[in-house]
């Protein structure tokens, strides 16, 4: 099997079963995802090296408009897709097996984990990589700490308070908080967001 099987496989929603050949590439292909961050990860890099590292590890062009500030780290790399103007905060973790997608304007703040596999519940299948894809709108902020489930989509405009565990799909122009994270009220552009803490 080749990285563009696999990739079909993840997208599809294939589950890949333990120690199958799907299951081998994903582990090479993580390995090179774990020395591109480890070069990422190293020191201090202008923002120009940054991104060459960055669509590096996800396997595409990276618009000159994003902005990572390392550390930052992704389990495989290859299932990443970002927009435009996007910036990702210190310390954020991707799990992007099951693909994961981030829309222009979007602000991902300090330690967001996004996750996008789930393991088999049966304990004779716990080996068993079960992908589901993260949706993230247009302009969407991911306060600081968030934490996004598999198969989670968060619609454009949103905002997700710090600290919050997002275990199901957000409506655009709204903010989320808690754990589990619960729309309580609609945004305007005459709305505050007073109490959310975000990048």
């Amino acid at each position: 099997m080749t990285l563009t099987d696999l990739l079909a496989a993840l997208n599809a929603g294939e589950t890949i079963t333990g120690n199958s050949p799907g299951h081998a590439v994903m582990h090479e292909t993580s390995q090179e995802a774990l020395r591109i961050a480890g070069e990422l990860n190293s020191g201090y890099h202008p923002p120009a090296r940054v991104r060459e590292l960055l669509a590096e590890l996800i396997g595409a062009h990276v618009n000159e408009t994003v902005t990572l500030f390392p550390p930052f780290t992704a389990d495989f790399g290859k299932n990443i897709t970002l927009g435009r103007r996007i910036f990702i905060n210190s310390g954020c973790r991707f799990q992007d097996q099951g693909g994961i997608s981030i829309g222009d304007d979007s602000l991902i703040g300090h330690n967001a984990v996004i996750a996008t596999l789930q393991h088999g519940m049966q304990p004779s299948r716990r080996g068993d990589l079960i992908p589901s894809p993260v949706a993230i709108g247009r302009n969407v902020w991911l306060g600081a700490n968030v934490t996004v489930l598999p198969g989670v989509s968060i619609g454009d405009d949103s905002v997700i308070g710090a600290g919050s565990v997002v275990t199901k799909d957000i409506p655009g122009g709204v903010i989320a908080v808690g754990s589990p994270a619960r729309v309580i009220r609609a945004l305007t552009d005459s709305a505050d967001a007073e109490g959310v803490t975000g990048p």
